[in-house]
């Protein structure tokens, strides 16, 4: 089996992370045989402001478990047009996708990330019409605490996401509505109230290894792994990064 990481840059990481594909990577020997695939393998780099970085938390992560396809600043909007091309490059089998808030925030209403949402399957199944995908709802973040319609448009994408799910699910080609984390929170998991910390990022790995493990039989309940390496030291979530530009997600 053949798995592509595809996200924003709560997927990517940044220089000093762990990330969650880490965590994932680890949770994935108890699936078998398996590969991690993609055509990046860089952490983001906030002082060079390009994804340039190979500074995981844990050196220790091997180069063919770090692939991906993931960037600061993308949402559906961006990895519409690009998934054909990288299930095909990688015949992949199985999708892990984290995406929208940065759509959402930015980019494209609702609807319209609803509409990309659609096409990036449709063009996924032009490459394999046999993948699998797991989908992760917009967890929103802390500008959603003072942006009412901001919040509002995450509250309704998860909706529309959600019958997209059911809408376009097939046999031949599953797709997954996993659940967001119920003790997920942002002044807690995350180290800017957008971006993953260690405890967030057992969440969202938590969340893609339970949902496939209940629906399709793959792989055992997520039980997380202990950190090797040194972990970033989180900043208060006094000291958050800039939330108003795409820098953010």
């Amino acid at each position: 089996m053949r798995f592509l990481f595809v996200g924003d840059s709560m997927t990517i990481g940044r220089a000093g992370d762990y990330s969650w594909r880490y965590r994932m990577w680890q949770h994935l020997g108890s699936v078998g045989d398996h590969e991690i695939v993609g055509p990046r393998t860089e952490l983001y780099d906030t002082d060079a402001g390009a994804p340039v970085s190979t500074a995981y938390a844990d050196p220790g992560f091997p180069a063919h478990a770090r692939r991906h396809l993931s960037g600061w600043g993308e949402g559906w909007l961006h990895m519409a047009p690009s998934i054909r091309d990288a299930v095909a490059a990688d015949e992949v089998d199985i999708l892990l996708v984290s995406l929208g808030l940065i759509d959402l925030g930015f980019y494209t209403n609702s609807d319209q990330t609803a509409e990309n949402v659609r096409e990036f399957i449709a063009e996924a199944r032009a490459a394999n019409p046999h993948v699998r995908m797991v989908l992760l709802p917009v967890i929103p973040n802390i500008r959603a605490e003072y942006d009412a319609p901001f919040a509002a448009e995450c509250a309704r994408f998860n909706v529309l996401l959600a019958k997209a799910v059911a809408d376009l699910d097939t046999p031949a080609s599953p797709i997954l509505l996993a659940s967001r984390p119920e003790s997920y929170d942002i002044h807690t998991d995350t180290y800017d109230g957008t971006h993953p910390g260690p405890t967030g990022e057992h969440k969202l790995a938590g969340a893609f290894a339970d949902a496939m493990h209940q629906a399709w039989g793959l792989g055992g309940a997520y039980r997380p792994a202990p950190d090797a390496g040194h972990a970033r030291v989180l900043p208060a979530i006094s000291t958050l990064i800039d939330t108003r530009g795409p820098s953010s997600s």
